[in-house]
């Protein structure tokens, strides 16, 4: 029985749905020619103003009561061709009506402004196609005959993070529901460090090192792909701690279809991002990532085209070793596996359940190089082994994966959307050639509608507008990495993204937030310049207030991206998640104090305690935390009196940390109680959150400006600067 993809209108044995209804031939061929002369009409038919806005008003009235009907994947496609109608209507009008430029600096700007809307309208399309129907794969039971499951190798490849991180993702990995003569963990230490080994000796792990670093991550799992045997290979980036169902849960796929060759898991996180933190967002709007592993790596699975992310998945080791191992001809090895093992026929799949945890990154400028070196990769993969050409690959497949590489391409249209107003407010340039009134009847609808569509679509996994400051946030750092590997893919550095860091104060990277003062300065200097036009009588009014409105929006979205090169301050290196758990505090002299937990890590626990008189800092204390059957005993040492009782474990036995990650980390049901339980999305409450955020930071920004600027000023005299504590 086969597990991948399956086209829509046939069964799915994957997910247990039935088979669905299919149009006879003739009538299908009939009803897309229809459908085909009436989008086109609704594209192509000129109106006026009145009867432009009536359209567009209409179409917006009719998405809005969609949006929140019960009507299921009917409401979905009817937004989507709302979407769309509106999009290409304002498309075909503005490369018909819009661009007869009277100077050469209007028609660069101009063709500049319209390659962006091109490439942000293909996008929006190829977007559509990913996610409008997610295939939302379900587990397929094993065998009842433990004799049947395959042998598992686990590869936890780590290079420059301190074993306090990986520690516990190597213990978890041992507890996993497996037959033990069927699975094997492997510790690849690119760092080749004494206490790694001597820890994996004394856990009894493998370990496994190589001469050098070549192909950093690729380089050092295709080594260990050369030394180990297991029909599959598991891979968990070192900070990725797995649940101990993970492998029931995921294998029953590859017995059920002997071509799947990769079964993805999400990686989901249990730490705070740079955005969650500086935000304080954290379980309250979704994670950045959360669209792509709650709603786009499903979509994808229904065009069999889910790809390898580098951790938290399953691979079978015959079609691995078919394509040359991981990749490395690029530095996003995963996706480029993924690419080589589609374009050889297998199948590969997503199961949206998460089955893992790990530590996203600190700090911005660790977040930024991370997505610096996913974007040169994927841009290498475009320049090199580009999907849209070559064998192997449907045509679903293609459109995914190019849509995939094309998302990184994302910097230049950002950054010509944060300053396009600026041609007009400070150079009377018209990258519009038509009045502001018609320019708002077109684009007014197409901004709408997507906004709508894409709420309904994403709701659970992105809330609308934060896509516009996780983009700013990038568009400067990434732009010329993207560019630079389409002309020269080889050309760059890679980079291991730290985990596990301390800030032990907080400060604002000005490094970092340097682009983004200048972006805003520069718009804000727009909308004076805009203001003085507006008041003047110069220009004509409605194109100035659009091009001041516009403005104003991007100087929103610009100081909310500047709030996130604020780095707070973070005293633990293992954070901590939330549980609630009996325990127990045993005393020396044997006194018990009956309590629960609040929350875990590795390195400590949060307690709940009525009284806590009887508790000094410093006092050594054993702790038996009980959850279901299995129950530990600890010791600790009180390290923090106040509203919790804060607990640091101490010399804690490799049995231990392992039965600690039994009732922690390792619970199978760990992660699903946060994954995608964040409120819907309402796209008038978060333009308003934004606002809120944006307006606050710019004045913060002006205040601290006139407080910091002068003294500092004033600590200069002449040439020579003053020092001062």
């Amino acid at each position: 029985m086969k597990t991948a993809a399956t086209p829509l209108g046939s069964a799915n044995p994957a997910t247990g749905s039935g088979r669905t209804w299919r149009l006879h031939p003739v009538l299908s061929a009939w009803v897309a020619a229809v459908t085909g002369v009436a989008v086109s009409m609704a594209i192509s038919v000129p109106l006026d103003l009145y009867q432009q806005l009536g359209f567009g008003l209409i179409s917006v009235i009719a998405a809005l009561l969609i949006r929140r009907s019960r009507w299921g994947k009917l409401a979905v496609i009817a937004l989507i061709v709302l979407s769309l109608t509106g999009s290409l209507r304002y498309m075909y009008w503005r490369l018909g009506s819009t661009l007869a430029f009277d100077s050469l600096l209007e028609g660069v700007l101009g063709w500049i402004l319209v390659g962006a809307e091109m490439y942000a309208l293909t996008i929006l399309m190829l977007g559509y196609l990913q996610t409008a129907w997610p295939l939302r794969r379900s587990p397929q039971p094993l065998p009842a005959d433990q004799q049947q499951w395959p042998s598992v190798d686990i590869f936890i490849p780590s290079y420059n993070e301190p074993l306090s991180v990986v520690r516990m993702t190597v213990l978890a990995a041992q507890a996993i529901d497996w037959p033990a003569d069927k699975l094997r963990i492997y510790l690849l230490d690119d760092g080749r460090r004494d206490d790694f080994k001597a820890f994996c000796v004394e856990a009894g792990a493998g370990y496994l090192t190589r001469a050098d670093n070549t192909h950093a991550k690729a380089g050092n799992l295709n080594a260990a792909l050369g030394r180990t045997d297991g029909e599959f290979v598991a891979v968990f980036d070192c900070d990725h701690i797995p649940t101990r169902s993970f492998l029931q849960v995921t294998m029953g796929s590859f017995l059920q279809d002997p071509k799947l060759a990769m079964l993805q898991t999400p990686h989901h996180f249990f730490s705070p991002d740079p955005f969650e933190k500086n935000f304080k967002t954290f379980h309250k709007v979704p994670n950045e990532a959360d669209l792509f592993y709650g709603l786009v790596q499903d979509g994808n699975d229904l065009w069999n085209a889910a790809f390898f992310c580098g951790s938290c998945a399953v691979l079978r080791r015959a079609p691995l070793l078919e394509v040359g191992g991981v990749a490395v001809e690029t530095v996003t090895e995963d996706a480029h596996t993924s690419l080589k093992m589609s374009r050889k026929g297998y199948n590969l799949a997503y199961l949206a359940i998460p089955q893992a945890a790990g530590l996203a990154t600190e700090s911005l400028s660790a977040h930024i190089g991370q997505r610096i070196r996913w974007a040169r990769g994927m841009a290498q993969i475009f320049r090199i082994d580009n999907p849209l050409l070559g064998p192997g690959l449907s045509l679903g497949q293609r459109l995914c994966y190019v849509n995939a590489m094309l998302h990184f391409f994302y910097g230049l249209p950002r950054l010509v959307f944060l300053t396009s107003p600026l041609a007009y407010l400070f150079f009377s340039a018209q990258v519009f050639q038509a009045s502001g009134t018609m320019v708002l009847a077109y684009a007014l609808p197409h901004i709408l509608l997507s906004i709508i569509t894409n709420s309904r679509i994403q709701g659970k996994f992105r809330h609308s507008f934060w896509n516009e400051v996780y983009e700013t946030v990038l568009a400067w750092y990434i732009t010329w990495p993207v560019l630079l590997a389409l002309i020269s893919p080889k050309l760059g550095i890679f980079k291991v993204t730290a985990k596990g860091g301390i800030v032990r104060k907080s400060y604002y990277d000005w490094r970092m937030g340097l682009p983004y003062l200048v972006l805003l300065g520069l718009n804000l200097l727009g909308l004076g310049a805009g203001a003085i036009r507006l008041a003047s009588g110069s220009a004509p009014g409605a194109t100035v207030a659009i091009n001041l409105v516009w403005c104003l929006y991007n100087i929103i979205i610009i100081s909310a991206s500047i709030l996130v090169a604020r780095e707070a301050r973070q005293l633990r290196s293992t954070p901590r998640v939330a549980a609630v758990l009996p325990a127990t505090v045993m005393w020396p002299n044997g006194r018990t104090t009956v309590c629960e937990t609040l929350d875990f890590s590795s390195s400590g626990v949060g307690l709940k305690v009525s009284d806590q008189t009887k508790f000094n800092i410093g006092a050594e204390i054993q702790i038996a935390i009980s959850r279901g059957d299995i129950e530990t005993v600890l010791t600790g040492v009180v390290a923090q009196l106040g509203e919790n009782l804060g607990i640091d474990f101490k010399h804690l036995s490799i049995a231990q940390q392992r039965e600690l990650a039994l009732i922690t980390f390792s619970r199978a049901d760990n992660w699903t109680g946060t994954w995608g339980k964040t409120k819907l999305d309402a796209p008038f409450s978060a333009l308003r959150d934004l606002l809120v955020f944006g307006l606050m930071n710019l004045f913060s920004l002006t205040v601290r400006s006139a407080l910091v600027w002068p003294r500092k000023l004033g600590r200069q005299t002449g040439s020579v600067r003053i020092k001062t504590p």
